[in-house]
């Protein structure tokens, strides 16, 4: 049987690595070695990275809901907890929303929250 060489495989592996590579500076782009662990942390770092802008997302909504929620006479766990009494389905998200774009339909939520609490 004819002996196979890795040549080929070795060269698609090292392609697919540089091309990840492409932009980073001095050997990190140019070298296989230094490419590859430079690749592997930024894939790392860009999974713990899809992870924090959720988290950020979230943090934000909370404090513009807590910013409107003080405009009318409730903390923002006062608001959470009377909604939720309330029965009123709502997601934070659209809650931050509602705070920014129509501030009327908020205090209406407010109001119910305060009734329930």
């Amino acid at each position: 049987m004819a002996r196979i060489k890795g040549a080929i495989n070795a060269r698609k592996k090292h392609k697919k690595v540089l091309k990840l590579a492409k932009g980073f500076v001095g050997a990190r782009s140019k070298q296989y070695r230094i490419a590859k662990q430079s690749v592997m942390r930024a894939m790392a770092s860009a999974f713990v990275g899809r992870k924090q802008v959720k988290r950020e997302y979230r943090r934000l909504w909370i404090s513009r809901i807590n910013a409107a929620a003080r405009l009318n006479g409730l903390s923002y766990s006062r608001l959470m907890n009377g909604l939720k009494l309330a029965g009123v389905q709502i997601n934070r998200k659209m809650l931050a929303d509602l705070a920014i774009n129509d501030s009327g339909a908020f205090s209406m939520l407010a109001e119910k929250a305060k009734q329930c609490f």
